[in-house]
C-alpha cells in the first residue's frame, strides 16, 4: 500500500446494530471523526455521516439506532483500494460521489477508511490517473474549454482545440475573449448563469457556444467551462428538423384531404394527435383538443361509445375493425391499426373512423335479404349433412335437437312410441324419422289417419277382412295395414280419435302381437312397431272414460313431445325460407323475404304451426308483386293479437329482467315496423324519442352480429 495512503488510513468506529454495546451514544458524541460504521451479522454494510444528522437537526445523544440506519448509506456504493489494485476512471468516478473510500488487507478484510480529498489527492499524484482525465476529456465529441477567475484558459480537449482551428499551445493562458465572445464570458462570471446556444463566428470559425459558470461551495464562481459545437453539425440538426416539419407539414395536409377521422394513440390508450376531421356528436365533447392525453380506455369505461377499438388492438396486437355505437344511436366504423417496435411490441396505434350511422339506413334492403338468404342457405346445407333424416326436418332451436336426438336413441329398440304436439308441429315428420333412424329402416312405414275413416271402414283397414266378411266386401279379402306393415311401423295418427269398440282390439294386437281380421277367428302373428300420435288430451279422455286407460299405458311407453312453433320461434326464418326456396324452384322465381319481413314472422304466435308457416309463405310468394316480400306485405296476412296465445312467448322459465327485455324488443320492432320513424313510433309507444333511438340501434347492432357469419 501507498505510504502516503497508509499515513492517512483511519480505523473502522463500528455499532452493531443487533446489539449495540452499553455507552455507544456517550462514544459517538466524543469522536471527533464523523463517520459511523453499522455492522449486521458481524459484518460491515454500511456507514452514516453524522454531519448529515447534525444538519438535520439530530442530536448525538438521542440517537436511535433507527435513525442510524435511516441516514446509512451502503457499503457497496463505496469505492475500495486492495493491494496491488490500480484507480480506474470509473473508480475516480466513484470516490467522488461518497465521502469515504474503504481500504482491504492481504486477507480481503476492511483495514479501515480514508476521506475522499486525502484518496483523490493521492491518486492525481499519480501521472497515469491524470491521464484518465485527459481520456475522459478527449472521448467528449463536444469542445470543453476551462476558464479560471481570471478569464484564462486553463485546459482544453482536442476536439475543442480542432473546433476553434488552433493548438493548445496557441489558448492555453490566454484570455478567453481572445477566442469566444468577451461580453458572454463577463456575463455568466458576473451572475453565474448559464449562457446556452450562443452563435460564435468570425473569419476563421463558426461554432455554437455553451457559456457555463463554475460554482463553489460559498456560491462563488471560480470559473467557467466553455462547451463549443461545430456549425456544420448543427446545420445538419437544423436541416434534419426543417426536413421534419416539411414532412409534418405534408401529412398534416394529406391527414385534412382524407374522408376519415384519423387519430394516433400511444401503447396505454393516449390520445396523441389527431386529422382536422372531427365526427361531431361521437365523443362527447366539442374539440377533440379537450381530450388530447386523455385514454380512450377511460372513455370507454364512461360509457362515451362501445367497443374500444384501442382496447382490442392492444389485446390482439394486430390489425381489428369494429363498429362502435353511443348512447345517442350513433355508429362509427372505427379501423385499428397497431404500429410495433423492434421489440415487436405496439409503439403507437392509427385509428380511422367513419360515421356509417346514415349509410348504414341506406342500405340495399335487397342486398341485405341475399346475405341473410345465403346465410340460411349455407345453414340448410349444413343441417342437410349431418344425416339423410335431417333432409325432411329442417330446424335450429335447442328443442327440437333434443327431440332428434331422441329419436336417434330409439334406433335400437322397438319401443311403442307416443307424439304429442298441436295440429301441423310435424309429428308424422317425427314419426318418419324415427323409422329412417332405426332398424326397420328397410321395411314398411304405413300410416291410417285414424280421424279421417269411419269406425267401421277403420276397422276392416286396420285388421283386414275374410271373403264375405260383410256385405260389399271384396270376394278375395283384404289384408289390414297391421299385416302389411308387418317387420316394419305402424304410424296411427290422431289415435285419440279410434272409438272405445277398436280400442279394445287394438290392445289385444298390442299386448299379443297377433291379429284377426274381420270374418275371421284365426289370429295371425305379426310383428309392427306401433307409433302412434294426437294433438288431444289422452289423459283427459281417460279420466272422461272416452279413452280407455289400458290402452292409454300401452301406448304411452315412449312419449315425445313437440313443441309448438311458438315456443321456437328460432326455427322460423329457417323454415321460412326453406319453402319459399321450394317455391323458387317449382315455379323459376327468385323470391326473398326482407330481413323486416323475418323479424315479423318470428315475433307472430303461429296458432296453426309449420302447416300454416307453409301456407302463408305460399300466399305470399303467389300474390306478391316484388321479388323481395316486405314487412308491410307480410303483415297484412297476419292477424296479430287475435290468437288464443297472446305476445310475449316466453318458452320456460327465464330472468325476469330478460322477460322484459323480449317484450321491449317486440315492441319496439312492431312500432318501427307501422311507423317508419322514431319520432312517431315513440309517440305510440308513450316513451321519449331519444330512449326508442337508443333501443331500436341496439335491437339492430344484435341482429346484425348474430347473422354475421363467423
Amino acid at each position: 500500500m501507498n505510504h502516503t495512503i497508509s499515513n492517512k488510513l483511519r480505523p473502522l468506529f463500528c455499532i452493531s446494530v443487533d446489539s449495540p454495546e452499553e455507552g455507544w451514544r456517550e462514544q459517538i458524541s466524543q469522536r471527533r471523526e464523523p463517520f459511523v460504521f453499522l455492522k449486521k451479522n458481524d459484518q460491515v454494510y454500511a456507514y452514516v455521516y453524522m454531519d448529515d444528522l447534525t444538519v438535520a437537526g439530530v442530536n448525538s445523544l438521542d440517537l436511535t439506532i433507527e435513525s442510524l440506519q435511516s441516514y446509512a448509506t451502503p457499503i457497496d456504493h463505496v469505492g475500495e483500494l486492495k493491494p496491488g489494485s490500480s484507480a480506474t476512471l470509473p473508480f475516480i468516478f466513484q470516490i467522488l460521489g461518497e465521502h469515504v473510500a474503504l481500504i482491504k488487507n492481504e486477507q480481503n478484510e476492511y483495514s479501515g477508511y480514508i476521506r475522499r480529498e486525502d484518496a483523490l489527492v493521492e491518486l492525481f499524484r499519480q501521472d497515469h490517473n491524470i491521464n484518465l482525465l485527459k481520456v475522459m476529456l478527449s472521448s467528449i465529441p463536444m469542445g470543453i474549454f476551462v476558464v479560471d477567475g481570471e478569464t484564462k484558459i486553463v485546459n482544453s480537449n482536442e476536439s475543442g482545440l480542432k473546433m476553434i482551428k488552433s493548438s493548445k499551445e496557441q489558448v492555453i493562458n490566454i484570455n478567453a475573449g481572445k477566442i469566444f465572445n468577451q461580453a458572454h464570458i463577463n456575463q455568466a462570471l458576473s451572475t453565474g448563469e448559464t449562457l446556452l446556444n450562443q452563435l460564435h463566428i468570425t473569419d476563421e470559425i463558426g461554432v455554437l457556444v455553451d457559456y457555463s459558470p463554475i460554482v463553489n461551495d460559498n456560491k462563488q464562481v471560480d470559473g467557467m467551462i466553455i462547451i463549443v459545437q461545430d456549425l456544420p453539425m448543427v446545420e445538419e440538426m437544423a436541416m434534419e428538423i426543417e426536413y421534419v416539419k416539411d414532412l409534418n407539414t405534408d401529412l398534416n395536409a394529406i391527414l385534412a384531404t382524407m374522408y376519415d377521422e384519423i387519430l394516433v394513440v400511444n401503447h396505454r390508450g393516449e390520445l396523441l394527435r389527431y386529422s382536422d376531421n372531427f365526427i361531431p356528436g361521437f365523443w362527447g365533447v366539442s374539440d377533440l383538443k379537450e381530450i388530447v392525453g386523455k385514454s380512450l380506455l377511460e372513455l370507454e369505461k364512461q360509457g362515451v361509445f362501445s367497443p374500444s377499438v384501442v382496447r382490442l388492438v392492444l389485446d390482439k396486437k394486430k390489425k381489428v375493425s369494429v363498429v362502435q355505437t353511443t348512447p345517442n344511436g350513433k355508429s362509427v366504423l372505427a379501423v385499428g391499426n397497431p404500429v410495433l417496435n423492434d421489440k415487436g411490441d405496439i409503439h403507437r396505434i392509427i385509428v380511422a373512423s367513419r360515421d356509417i350511422t346514415e349509410t348504414k339506413k341506406l342500405k340495399s334492403e335487397l342486398r341485405e335479404t341475399k346475405r341473410i338468404s345465403k346465410n340460411y342457405k349455407e345453414e340448410l346445407e349444413k343441417l342437410k349433412t349431418n344425416h339423410h333424416v335431417r333432409k325432411t326436418i329442417i330446424y335450429c332451436s335447442p328443442q327440437m335437437e333434443q327431440i332428434m336426438d331422441k329419436t336417434k336413441k330409439l334406433a335400437d329398440f322397438d319401443s311403442t312410441v307416443l307424439i304429442l304436439g298441436e295440429s301441423g308441429v310435424g309429428k308424422e315428420l317425427i314419426a318418419k324419422s324415427i323409422h329412417r333412424e332405426g332398424n326397420r329402416v328397410n321395411q314398411p312405414f304405413m300410416t291410417v289417419n285414424c280421424g279421417a275413416i269411419s269406425e267401421e271402414l277403420l276397422e276392416s283397414e286396420l285388421f283386414g277382412y275374410t271373403k264375405g266378411a260383410f256385405t260389399g266386401a271384396d270376394s278375395k279379402g283384404k289384408v289390414g295395414f297391421f299385416e302389411q306393415a308387418d317387420k316394419g311401423i305402424l304410424f296411427l295418427d290422431e289415435i285419440g280419435e279410434i272409438p272405445l269398440r277398436l280400442q279394445v282390439k287394438l290392445l289385444r294386437v298390442l299386448q299379443e302381437k297377433e291379429v284377426t281380421p274381420v270374418g275371421s277367428t284365426k289370429p295371425t302373428p305379426i310383428d309392427v312397431q306401433i307409433i302412434a300420435a294426437t294433438n288431444r288430451d289422452l289423459e283427459k279422455m281417460v279420466k272422461e272414460g272416452s279413452f280407455r286407460e289400458d290402452l292409454y299405458y300401452r301406448i304411452h311407453v315412449i312419449p315425445i313431445q313437440v313443441p309448438p312453433l311458438r315456443e321456437r320461434p328460432e326455427d322460423v326464418p329457417l323454415l321460412a325460407f326453406h319453402f319459399i326456396q321450394q317455391l323458387n324452384e317449382q315455379y323459376n322465381k327468385n323470391y326473398h323475404l326482407s330481413p323486416e319481413a323475418l323479424n315479423l314472422l318470428e315475433v307472430y304466435d303461429w296458432p296453426g304451426n309449420i302447416r300454416e308457416l307453409q301456407n302463408l309463405i305460399e300466399r305470399l310468394v303467389v300474390t306478391a308483386d316484388d321479388d323481395v316480400i316486405t314487412a308491410d306485405f307480410v303483415n297484412q296476412s297476419l292477424k296479430f293479437g287475435e290468437s288464443k296465445h297472446s305476445k310475449p312467448v316466453i318458452t320456460g322459465i327465464v330472468p325476469y329482467r330478460e322477460a322484459q327485455e323480449h317484450l321491449e324488443e317486440q315492441l319496439i320492432l312492431l312500432a318501427m315496423k307501422k311507423y317508419k320513424t322514431t319520432t312517431r313510433a315513440a309517440k305510440a309507444l308513450e316513451i321519449s324519442q331519444s330512449a326508442i333511438s337508443r333501443k331500436y340501434q341496439k335491437i339492430l347492432q344484435r341482429k346484425a352480429n348474430t347473422e354475421t357469419p363467423q
